[in-house]
């Protein structure tokens, strides 16, 4: 099995550990093809496409609450963020998932035009890339985290995990933001956190939203996903797999375990079971279940609880610490 069918399956399979639901009947925003993509046969390979295919599948997009909308798929979570200067994309799937994405953000009825920031929760393919066709498409500008700036000018190449396997189109960054930066349009302000671990950019975005005459505290968790192929120990033998990158997990669930949550939304719409979420919206569900507080605080603690089982997989008794960058 090659180096990128193999993540592929394991990510997967961490989507499935840490997410609200461990099966889940197809939904009706989502096509068959999006069903329990780890029951399809045939080879690794096979099974890894299948799975890209599955997150890849068409959803239907919709309003979330206050000024946020999807436009993602299925599996890969996207969102416009309106403003009455023009609106922030936060994410663009996979590279051939561009025209869905542009596609989705019209039949909404806004203009392509209408979108003026890109902002991206990390840099690796099935989030990022499609940045530069949007970028072209929007003529929008580009923020993002400095740790992450040269994987997503380079399309991916010298990734940490990747390597050069998840190469995709290189897009120029324009402005390069820092932990706790904002990024302010028409009023309505988003706060870059550093949550790395995933990638060294990491970046969780938080928001404010108004619904009904009241206000809601937003997370758009990028991802504190670990998988037993990061190697969070610097050894003689075995390199970690970027220097810190345990320092960096420790951070990460450190930071989004206090940051304040009404409303839970993250880079893969399994961590808050957005397709459950999105039928209850749709069939009037009253308040609006994508409020759900406890809901982000048991995905983050399901996921701390399997990191900790990977770090005391790789620790042993004499194991050092990944050294801090």
């Amino acid at each position: 099995m090659n180096l990128r069918s193999r993540f592929v399956l394991i990510f997967i399979a961490a989507i499935v550990v840490s997410s609200p639901l461990v099966a889940q009947a197809p939904q009706p925003g989502a096509p068959p093809a999006a069903a329990a993509p780890a029951q399809q046969g045939g080879t690794p390979a096979d099974r890894a496409a299948a799975a890209a295919a599955a997150m890849k599948a068409p959803f239907v997009p919709f309003h979330i609450i206050g000024n946020i909308y999807y436009v993602g798929s299925t599996g890969i979570a996207c969102y416009v963020i309106t403003t009455p200067a023009g609106d922030v994309l936060l994410d663009t799937g996979y590279a051939d998932m561009a025209p869905q994405i542009e596609q989705n953000i019209k039949t909404l009825g806004f203009k392509l035009s209408d979108i003026k920031i890109l902002i991206n929760s990390h840099a690796h393919t099935d989030h990022g890339g499609g940045l530069a066709e949007l970028k072209s498409a929007t003529g929008a500008q580009l923020i993002a985290m400095a740790q992450d700036v040269p994987y997503l000018e380079s399309g991916g190449h010298n990734d940490v995990l990747f390597h050069d396997q998840n190469l995709f189109p290189p897009v120029k960054v324009d402005r390069v933001i820092h932990d706790g930066d904002t990024v302010t349009l028409g009023g309505v302000t988003l706060k870059a956190y550093l949550t790395a671990g995933h990638t060294p950019g990491t970046t969780t975005w938080t928001t404010t939203t108004e619904e009904k005459g009241k206000s809601y505290n937003v997370v758009f968790l990028g991802s504190v996903v670990a998988v037993p192929t990061n190697k969070l120990f610097d050894k003689p033998d075995s390199p970690a797999t970027y220097p810190g990158i345990k320092s960096d997990f420790d951070h990460a669930f450190a930071v989004v375990k206090a940051l304040p949550c009404d409303v839970f939304l993250a880079s893969n719409g399994a961590f808050f079971d957005m397709q459950k979420k999105h039928d209850a919206l749709i069939n009037g569900a009253d308040p609006n279940p994508f409020i759900d507080p406890a809901g982000y605080q048991a995905y983050v603690a399901r996921s701390e609880a399997n990191y900790q089982k990977i770090v005391q997989s790789q620790q042993g008794t004499d194991a050092p610490t990944s050294h801090t960058p």
